[in-house]
């Protein structure tokens, strides 16, 4: 009996009877109020179905039920009540997006079959979405593997754009942060359908011809057209689409989207870009998002003040700042190490192993490395 079902009620004596005709086939938690309840789910949960009577004092089932799909969406939802009038089912129905719908009283056979098929349904639901997160995670592995092996240079970019938008989004409470980090991560995932020719002359400042500079524009286009069809990865595909559009509406793709109608991440990404072309040149991230600020209307002035905090502020407060000959074993780093043509080394959150800090070392002799390096204190 690893499924948990919660039962919330204002009448204990109902509670105790739950308990006893039920235990012997359910693992029985009770709440008696819609307070209760959410703070049992919180310390107790998850809960495969929650019962709750629909007149209760202070918050009532409708009420409850709708913030139990908002704190656990997978948790299947039964409403109980004594008023068997169409209007109350409706609004149940529609309000908390009940599963089943049972009029007091009821017996425990009946009660017994719809906790049953309660239970089924939840299970029904956390395979499709274990198998949703399976395909997710599986998708965006191989798409960054591929990237990884095709274009090594554009991927460890990738991952530093990836270890900054980590970083930024939760100063910016992005809701699902993780969606804006894969889409860093596959940003550039477009690149794989680009003959390595025109990679090369991009990269070496060569002279473009018309139909080659178009190929290079519709990269961002090309990535989200590659996701669009995995599942759960739609507004990844959409922040990949968006991501060479400026807060003003200039850039691509040429639409009406700008401003705040452009998707959070998208923003994110394209100033996080432009900061790692600027650091990359030379510039230290200060200047360049003072540099950023400066441009008028070019980026969302909320992403610029919460980059300066994260990337800046917080790093120099809970950091210390170190050469690559002070680092030690078992350090954490706060920031990503690069070299000093802005080739990215090691990605921050990486623990500093024997075998990295020799890597680090010779890199620092070889080519050199950017420093400070900021570690955890």
């Amino acid at each position: 009996m690893s499924e948990k079902i919660l039962c919330v009620d204002d009448d204990a004596n109902i509670l105790a009877a739950y308990e006893r005709n039920l235990r012997k086939r359910f693992a029985i938690h009770t709440a008696l109020d819609g307070e209760e309840a959410l703070k049992t789910i919180q310390s107790n949960g998850p809960f495969a179905v929650v019962v709750a009577d629909m007149k209760m004092p202070g918050m009532n089932g409708i009420e409850l039920l709708t913030k139990v799909e908002s704190l656990a969406p997978d948790t299947v939802r039964l409403m109980l009540t004594g008023n068997a009038d169409q209007v109350t089912a409706v609004e149940a129905i529609n309000k908390g997006h009940i599963f089943r719908f049972l009029n007091k009283p009821c017996s425990p056979e009946t009660l017994t079959a719809a906790l049953e098929a309660g239970l089924k349904q939840h299970r029904l639901i956390t395979a499709e979405r274990e198998l949703l997160e399976n395909t997710l995670s599986g998708s965006v592995k191989i798409l960054t593997e591929i990237l990884s092996m095709v274009e090594p240079q554009i991927f460890g970019r990738s991952q530093m754009l990836r270890d900054y938008a980590r970083t930024v989004g939760p100063a910016l409470k992005i809701e699902h942060v993780w969606e804006v980090e894969v889409a860093a991560m596959l940003s550039q995932i477009g690149y794989v359908t680009i003959p390595a020719t025109i990679i090369q002359k991009e990269r070496a400042n060569l002279t473009l011809t018309a139909p080659e500079k178009q190929m290079l524009t519709r990269v961002p286009e090309i990535g989200s057209k590659l996701l669009t069809n995995i599942p759960r990865l739609e507004n990844v595909s959409r922040i990949v689409l968006y991501q060479n559009k400026y807060f003003d509406g200039s850039g691509l793709p040429q639409d009406s989207i700008a401003g705040e109608a452009l998707p959070l991440g998208s923003r994110m990404l394209r100033l996080l870009s432009d900061l790692i072309s600027l650091e990359i040149a030379g510039t230290p991230k200060a200047e360049g998002l003072d540099q950023m600020r400066r441009r008028s209307g070019a980026y969302d002035p909320r992403v610029i003040d919460a980059a300066r905090v994260t990337l800046i502020e917080d790093a120099q407060k809970s950091g210390q700042a170190v050469g690559v000959k002070d680092l030690c074993l078992g350090q954490v780093l706060l920031s990503p190490v690069q070299t000093l043509d802005g080739v990215l080394i090691l990605s921050a959150g990486t623990v500093i192993s024997p075998m990295l800090l020799e890597k680090l070392k010779n890199f620092a002799e070889m080519s050199g490395v950017k420093e400070p390096i900021y570690v955890k204190k």
